[in-house]
């Protein structure tokens, strides 16, 4: 009676835990989808990034550059910085680069399992779309990479006219963060000149 007892006590365990990290998946996916739509509106009334418009009164985070990717019907607010806080709501612009926007290379990274699971299904030759307060650019994917962050470094700003869309790599991987990254390449189709 009472080893039939504990096993249910057992089993009873098993299924919360069970129920609680499906909720902690559910819930990531969920904010991260909320944000985006809170952000969107913040985009609408920043006209187009030149004012800061906050998405929700306590944030620390701005939209500055809103990502199209058409042929995956994918549409993206960028956020001003990408450190932990700001990746956790969508894709962050690293302030090392480019603005978006500007001549440069600009550089926006985002989770894998979330606003940049797309990255994979990317082939040379899409085209991409970056709006930020300089103005809209066009760029077209070259070609995608996996690197080691703890080999290779960032390119400068200036070394390039181009985009990269950076997360973590592999895509499938049970425990996150790891030393690789998976880029996606691309150059300014519509380049300006600098005077």
């Amino acid at each position: 009676m009472k080893r039939r007892q504990a096993w249910r006590w057992l089993m009873f365990g098993a299924l919360m835990l069970a129920a609680g990290l499906g909720l902690d998946g559910i819930w990531i996916h969920a904010k991260a989808a909320l944000a985006q739509v809170l952000m969107a509106r913040a985009w609408a009334r920043s006209d187009h990034g030149r004012v800061t418009q906050r998405p929700w009164p306590w944030a620390d985070i701005a939209p500055i550059a809103r990502l199209s990717v058409p042929r995956l019907q994918r549409d993206l607010i960028v956020l001003d910085g990408d450190n932990g806080q700001a990746l956790a709501f969508g894709p962050g612009w690293m302030r090392a680069s480019a603005p978006p926007g500007t001549p440069g290379l600009s550089i926006i990274s985002a989770h894998r399992d979330t606003q940049f699971h797309f990255l994979q299904a990317l082939h040379p030759g899409d085209l991409l779309h970056l709006e930020g307060r300089g103005g809209g650019s066009d760029y077209r994917v070259e070609g995608s990479r996996v690197i080691d962050s703890r080999h290779v470094r960032v390119p400068a700003a200036d070394s390039m006219d181009g985009l990269w869309l950076v997360t973590c790599y592999p895509f499938g991987a049970i425990v996150p963060g790891g030393p690789l990254r998976y880029v996606v390449q691309a150059r300014r189709l519509n380049p300006r000149s600098s005077g």
